[in-house]
């Protein structure tokens, strides 16, 4: 028998669980599936997000992090450590831990705003005149009607042809979060965001890594002057990063991976790793949605097409998410899930591409929000550019990390901000006062003449609104 909802959200990632609280929040039925199983075989709801993507990482992150502090850095401040070993499967399974703890609070909250959550995979079953049928396979089968359905499926990771992932040698972010003993070569193809984050990880608790990146600059969609700093510390730091590469032959087999390319010269290279992480992008999840039973229109790579309110082309059926056009970012996908759910229920829900913020979890940390300045070049905008860095702040040195820095874009004639962006100790949080900022459509005044607690890493950004005055006060 068929039950009826207002909503049906497909998929429990950071997009769909959000979307079904916020339209339960506003008065409407609404039930969530999601087929993702933990160890167990029990629900995992979160997403690529909660299981095997930002929580886990930020956790193995954290924990290389502490690591790598006790052997080199805590003898200036006086600590011995003289005896020093990693138990990496303890490290594992705290990172475990965390995750079932976002698994566990996601279905609390589900619970205690009336979301009904089914384990399976949702799929369209079929159309009436003004509903959908959505079918739920799985262990417990089920058939949901609603007149309003969001799809927030998300993406996968993107395989490199000829290369498969076995999740034992060539490795995706999943198992690139559960590899058992430190690999001593580690190979990452790829120097986007997944592929610093982990071989960070890695590098920190003893591997030698390697990373191939085709193209011939590193971190292009950065801000130049940031993404030239950022790999001069990587690189000081022991990660070898190889630009402009030409990937070949990959063959794998029990002992490791042996990977031929050309490097930027053109000369013939092979190296041999015990371990590759492929991270070179990921691919809407659309297979086993069953699109077509409905009608739903995709586009040529697989990705739900959508307007500006994350309507697809069929009445009542929206998607929101890494399954949709723009950045595969969960915040992102939260912004659209709130507003979709907002429109759903009347109201006028509203997303800000132009102020979403951008987080590599390296250390240091990576953070930028609106234009680059090689942007504002290309388009012909005037502006003012203020850098600050993080050796001339005095909570930097007080935490023994002065690198980086904070460097703002103003626009020349109105002086309003056009992007921030930062390299540094723990800028993940600070970006968060240029989101605000702009938001407002703040002038680099606004922050400059804001008071910032002394001492806080946050003064290197009232330093670098200043500095597109050029009246810097500490530097």
């Amino acid at each position: 028998m068929s039950q009826q909802f207002d909503v049906v959200v497909i998929g429990a990632g950071p997009g769909g669980y959000i979307a079904a609280i916020r339209a339960a929040q506003l008065g409407l039925s609404v039930a969530c599936i999601d087929e993702w199983k933990n160890a167990a075989g029990g629900p995992a709801p979160g997403g690529t997000c909660t299981n095997v993507g930002c929580i886990p990482s930020k956790a193995l992150l954290q924990s290389s992090e502490h690591f790598e502090h006790a052997a080199h850095g805590f003898d200036e401040h006086g600590i011995g450590m003289d005896n020093l070993r990693l138990d990496l499967g303890k490290m594992l399974e705290r990172k475990n831990k965390i995750v079932k703890q976002n698994n566990d609070g996601i279905l609390f909250l589900f619970k205690k705003n009336k979301v009904t959550f089914f384990h399976g995979r949702g799929s369209f079953a079929g159309r009436s005149e003004d509903a959908y049928a959505i079918k739920v396979s799985g262990d417990k089968p089920a058939e949901l009607i609603a007149k309003q359905v969001i799809i927030a499926t998300g993406s996968n990771p993107r395989e490199l042809p000829g290369a498969p992932f076995d999740e034992k040698r060539i490795l995706s972010n999943t198992g690139a979060l559960a590899i058992d003993a430190v690999p001593e070569n580690l190979g990452v193809i790829g120097a986007g965001v997944i592929g610093l984050e982990m071989g960070s990880v890695w590098r920190r608790v003893g591997a030698k890594v390697t990373v191939l990146e085709a193209m011939p600059a590193f971190l292009a969609a950065v801000d130049e002057q940031i993404a030239k700093e950022a790999q001069k510390l990587l690189v000081k730091q022991g990660l070898d990063i190889k630009l402009g590469v030409k990937l070949g032959k990959i063959s794998a087999d029990d002992s490791g991976v042996s990977v031929e390319y050309e490097n930027a010269k053109g000369e013939a290279q092979s190296q041999r790793f015990d371990r590759l992480i492929i991270s070179i992008g990921r691919v809407p999840n659309t297979i086993g949605l069953d699109a077509e039973a409905v009608g739903l229109a995709l586009d040529e790579r697989g990705f739900v097409k959508v307007d500006d309110d994350c309507k697809t082309n069929l009445p009542g059926v929206w998607a929101v998410g890494d399954v949709v056009r723009g950045p595969m970012l969960a915040h992102k996908a939260e912004e659209e899930g709130v507003a979709v759910a907002e429109r759903i229920a009347g109201q006028h829900g509203h997303v800000n591409f132009n102020t979403i913020p951008w987080v590599i979890y390296t250390s240091p940390e990576i953070a930028w929000v609106g234009k680059t300045e090689q942007q504002l070049k290309a388009e012909g905008v005037e502006y003012k550019a203020g850098t600050f860095p993080f050796m001339a702040n005095g909570r930097a040195r007080a935490l023994g990390d002065t690198s980086g820095m904070v460097k703002f874009l103003a626009d020349a004639k109105t002086d309003e901000i056009l992007g921030v962006h930062m390299v540094g100790p723990m800028v993940s949080e600070l970006i968060a006062e240029a989101v605000v900022a702009m938001e407002f459509r703040a002038a680099a005044e606004d922050i400059a003449r804001i008071c910032h607690a002394h001492p806080s890493l946050s003064e290197a950004t009232k330093e670098a609104a200043l500095a597109v005055d050029k009246r810097t006060l500490n530097f």
